[in-house]
């Protein structure tokens, strides 16, 4: 089981995006703030998405969750570790990301995990640049994963942390899944239609001509 507690990001890599997932227009905004990110990526990567978590674990279950929902998405073009049937956790961890390195040629990961915060951000979603560090909260010695990550914050952190992960609102934990979810599928279909928009053509210079 693991957790990552709500910090502050570091200077060169900072939190790109942070909001309620209650808020309307969530998954919009999340959508949208992803397109941007995914356009970034060369075509020649494979895009590789790690959920961490352990169903084992009502908080701990967000990455499990936004697993099993991506792929029945069944979102062309990206491959799924980490569901409820098969999930990726601290003792499969270093196991999977070596074998997405021999299966996926220079894999761009993003990595999704549940982390623990201040009662305040409690229900929020974030989006980062850089690893995400699985363990780092409960001094866990475990590999880095990825290239960006998504976060939510499912519970209030700093004091008993696995009894809190244990006791997190299933609905909770649910509804971000859901929330997440959407917005990485809203945000491949965006970038899928920009990909296949053809450029406007140019107008012949008599009707440029004719336009001014």
């Amino acid at each position: 089981m693991k957790f990552l507690p709500e910090r502050q990001p570091a200077a060169d890599k900072p939190l790109s995006f942070k909001m309620q997932h209650t808020e309307r227009h969530c998954a919009a905004s999340m959508a949208a703030h992803l397109v941007g990110l995914f356009s970034e990526i060369p075509p020649y990567r494979d895009i590789v998405w790690v959920n961490i978590g352990t169903d084992r674990s009502t908080g701990d279950s967000l990455g499990p969750l936004i697993g099993t929902r991506l792929s029945k998405y069944a979102i062309p073009g990206i491959h799924i570790y980490g569901t409820l049937d098969n999930p990726v956790h601290a003792m499969n961890l270093e196991e999977t990301l070596q074998r997405i390195h021999e299966s996926h040629s220079d894999p761009f990961i993003i990595g999704t995990d549940a982390c623990l915060g201040q009662t305040q951000s409690v229900g929020c979603i974030q989006i980062s640049q850089g690893p995400l560090k699985p363990g780092a909260g409960v001094k866990k010695e475990l590999p880095d994963v990825g290239c960006m990550h998504i976060t939510g914050i499912v519970n209030v952190g700093g004091f008993m942390e696995y009894l809190v992960l244990q006791n997190t609102r299933l609905s909770l934990v649910m509804n971000m899944a859901d929330v997440i979810s959407r917005g990485i599928h809203m945000a491949f279909l965006q970038t899928r239609r920009l990909m296949m928009t053809p450029p406007p053509a140019e107008l012949p210079g008599s009707l440029l001509q004719f336009e001014r």
